[in-house]
């Protein structure tokens, strides 16, 4: 999807004086929701039938309902959607309001498990009604724990297209803020838990441990997600989304997606003692959500309405083609890449599709595949087969000959400098009406372009045909699915020279290294003006009749050489990323690790690392999945740029004493460990007053008869030894049980427990499973929840970082959270505006 611009309501930075900061902001009723040549250009297209033209003018017009999605496993989603539909539903559903009932938050038919929804109720309905207020409550809560994410309804179309099973690789090229990067890897972690639990109660009743290729590492997802970005910054915001999943199989990287560098995995040994080639990852799936024009989120962007010009489109095409291109040369064979856009412009949809295809041989190596059987109950258009293009100057040309007949007939025109042969539309039928387009005023939403493509057959991508020059960098705004403003700078070429003030150097500078075959069909494109793109198929397949013409003759790729690569130069706004560094079995912090928590042979030693260039466990201890771990290692030093991997799973704890183990479980890490915890390490809840008095108080007190105010967990923690224990409450249809089964790292002082939830976490359960807002207590502190909150830095896990001297006050000491440490660069918190949001965030109001 696009990427857009500059944040609505942007913060300023003062120059001093506490005063009321300046506000700048337009009212939305009072912008002009009109642009000439926006409609002029698309009622002659006919992309909506005529008589349904007013209504989409008319919805283009209005703001964009409120639209969210649960997160997290399928369980877990379903559990805090039921919450919704069981209280919060029925409570608006008997508002009424000027003689009417109100509009109800609703379900999103054709998403799966009506796990998303959208609410078009006005702003000033909201605010005066209580039962909304509750509602509001209960969004802001849940979405500041992850449960929940604000995501444009049509945004979330292009990951249900993948058919995405756990054990695929993945690539999502252009991914920030990570909106889709998130309904990606909940894909890849889909059934895992089942599938880990089913593994270790076949071992532990002496079984073997099921068949199928979805229990390869015992039921853990083998899948990988890359999710990239070119902008370092968004790169981190990107991070931060993707850490509230808490996901070992996932890697975020920061290149420009059109010249995107091979990553090399582990080459198997040959037995014949030959030097073995290197092997560079091909991906399962890829997701090119490119940044476009984003001209469909006008409903939401205003500032399409005053800045929509044709040569917006025009403009991105040629980066659009490149990195459709990259992203195929990238896929296996039999792979699929889902290619969208938040534009309508043909010229930025069918156009792209048409020439990437052409491009990569035609049908027989790239097909499209028909999307009309996917998600039943969305209405959807098919793409278009012709079109016309309109130039800066508004002028409309119905094909490329009329262009060159114009230049010849009255010279070279600025206005037409950008028109190239690529935009328009193709005599030979490529099925582009299989693609799909979604329009607003359908089911109510911003407009969408969606197309599969499958790779039939290995590639050879044509050369790319260089436009005339005509004049210098000129800059373009593109839109992200976010709808943040993202400066493309372009020469006469289209070839991007600089992303948001980065040259591509500096914001794509690989390791030098030397070219393989294997390069030939994944390795990066070389970034000259030329941008040519000379890839060869792996595996020694000889190229075919795709081989590179041009006028007619064949065409030799020119060797890449030292000498022709543009001259490295440091980005000094990218801060240094820690390296990441695999620990070995053997060391002893995580032998004692392994014997504290008597975990399981099967749970694997070999995936922890570190984020220090000493590759020693000084306070966090990550994990990651198989693949992961090879590509880090594999490819450490050659230039590829690792923002993030791994999940946090133990954190150094300060002890009274060395039999007491420091190492405590992370929250993030416990979901993939708990199943391998051994007996001795986990305590049973099975009441909810219980969890209820866990969640409300901080340290509760277990000495002498105290253990009976925490009920069946007291009697359980009473004999154990101090330190970290995993809680699970097990479901139960009884009225004093939970329905929903939820793991939690305990700690066990010398004459305390706490369990390890962050307070907003704390908060957001109290909510939706008690409809309880009642402060949290610190007894040991003297203080209740909302009396310090303000001055308290968010935490959690991190409420227990340091233990005061005395035994009996280990963790009551640290009621406060200290502030979290992060070993690489900082992350910047993401905003309201900069997720795929539906419009106006609800949560703030």
């Amino acid at each position: 999807m696009g990427k857009r611009g500059g944040r609505k309501g942007g913060r300023g930075r003062g120059g001093g004086g506490g005063g009321p900061r300046q506000d700048n902001r337009t009212n939305k009723a009072d912008i002009n929701r009109h642009n000439d040549k926006f409609e002029e250009y698309y009622d002659q297209l006919g992309v909506v039938p005529n008589e349904e033209r007013e209504q989409f003018w008319s919805t283009m017009r209005r703001d964009l309902p409120n639209s969210f999605r649960f997160t997290g496993s399928k369980a877990h989603a379903l559990a805090v959607q039921q919450r919704l539909r069981e209280y919060y539903i029925p409570e608006i559903t008997s508002i009424t309001y000027e003689d009417r009932y109100v509009d109800a938050p609703l379900p999103v038919e054709w998403y799966p498990d009506q796990l998303a929804w959208f609410m078009t109720t006005p702003k000033n309905v909201v605010r005066r009604f209580p039962p909304f207020a509750n509602f509001q409550k209960f969004l802001v809560a849940e979405t500041d724990v992850g449960n929940i994410t604000r995501q444009e309804v049509v945004s979330m179309i292009p990951p249900l297209l993948m058919d995405l099973k756990p054990g695929m690789t993945v690539l999502d090229m252009c991914a920030a803020p990570g909106s889709k990067s998130g309904q990606l890897i909940e894909l890849i972690h889909a059934g895992e838990e089942e599938r880990s639990k089913q593994v270790a109660s076949a071992t532990a009743n002496g079984q073997e441990k099921p068949e199928g290729e979805d229990f390869a590492d015992d039921g853990r997802s083998t899948g990988l997600l890359i999710a990239n970005d070119v902008d370092y910054k968004r790169a981190h915001m990107l991070v931060h989304q993707v850490k509230r999943l808490s996901s070992p199989n996932i890697i975020v990287t920061n290149h420009d997606a059109t010249v995107f560098p091979s990553i090399k995995i582990p080459s198997p040994p040959d037995p014949t003692g030959k030097l073995v080639q290197n092997k560079y990852l091909k991906f399962d799936r890829i997701l090119a959500d490119v940044p476009c024009s984003g001209d469909g989120t006008a409903r939401k962007n205003m500032d399409v309405w005053k800045n929509w010009t044709p040569s917006n489109g025009l403009g991105l095409h040629a980066t659009q083609v490149r990195i459709l291109i990259r992203a195929l040369q990238m896929l296996k064979v039999g792979g699929r890449v889902v290619y969208s856009t938040c534009s309508m412009n043909p010229v930025e949809d069918e156009a792209v599709l048409a020439e990437a295809i052409t491009r990569c041989g035609g049908p027989k190596f790239v097909e499209l595949l028909e999307t009309k059987d996917y998600l039943p109950g969305l209405k959807r258009s098919p793409g278009l087969k012709t079109w016309n293009v309109m130039d800066k100057a508004g002028r409309i040309w119905n094909d490329y000959d009329s262009v060159l007949k114009h230049k010849a007939d009255a010279g070279e025109d600025v206005k037409m400098g950008r028109l190239s042969e690529s935009c328009f539309p193709l005599t030979e039928d490529l099925h582009l009406d299989r693609a799909m387009r979604v329009f607003p005023h359908v089911h109510d939403t911003g407009a969408f372009f969606i197309a599969i493509l499958e790779k039939k057959s290995e590639i050879k991508a044509k050369v790319e045909e260089k436009p005339a020059a005509t004049s210098k960098l000129e800059k373009l705004e593109a839109a992200d699915s976010t709808g943040t403003s993202v400066q493309l700078e372009t020469a006469a070429d289209g070839t991007v020279e600089s992303v948001n003030g980065s040259t591509p150097s500096e914001a794509d500078s690989t390791g030098k290294r030397k070219r393989t075959e294997e390069d030939d069909e994944t390795g990066p494109m070389k970034r000259v003006r030329s941008q040519q793109s000379q890839d060869s198929p792996a595996n020694g397949v000889k190229p075919s009749s795709t081989t590179p013409t041009q006028n007619g003759q064949a065409v030799t790729p020119r060797p890449t050489t030292q000498s022709s690569q543009p001259p490295k130069r440091k980005n000094r706004d990218q801060p240094f990323e820690e390296p990441f560094k695999y620990l070995s079995p053997t060391i002893p912090e995580l032998a004692q690790i392994k014997e504290f928590y008597n975990l399981s042979p099967r749970f694997p030693q070999d995936r922890y690392m570190v984020r220090n260039a000493q590759g020693t466990p000084a306070k966090n201890i990550y994990y990651t999945s198989s693949l992961a771990k090879d590509i880090l290692q594999e490819n450490e030093g050659k230039g590829i740029k690792f923002v993030h991997a791994g999940v946090k799973m133990f954190v150094k704890q300060d002890v009274p004493s060395p039999e007491v183990c420091p190492w405590r479980i992370q929250t993030d890490g416990l979901r993939l460990l708990e199943t391998w915890v051994g007996p001795e390490r986990v305590v049973k809840l099975h009441k909810k007053e219980t969890l209820r008095k866990l969640l409300i108080e901080m340290f509760p007190r277990f000495n002498g008869e105290e253990y009976k105010n925490l009920g069946e967990v007291g009697k359980q923690i009473l004999d154990m030894p101090m330190g970290c224990c995993v809680l699970i409450i097990e479901p139960s249809d009884s009225e004093e049980g939970l329905s929903e089964r939820m793991v939690f790292p305990l700690w066990k002082s010398l004459q305390s427990v706490n369990l390890m939830l962050p307070k907003e976490e704390r908060k957001a359960m109290l909510l939706r499973l008690f409809n309880d807002d009642t402060p949290l207590v610190n007894l040991s502190k003297g203080w209740v929840g909302q009396q310090k909150q303000n001055g308290a830095a968010k935490g959690g896990d991190d409420t227990i970082d340091v233990l005061d001297k005395k035994v009996d006050e280990q963790l009551e000491g640290s009621a406060e959270p200290l502030k979290r440490r992060n070993s690489s660069s900082p992350e910047p918190r993401q905003e309201a505006d900069d997720d795929e949001d539906g419009g106006v965030d609800i949560a703030a109001e």
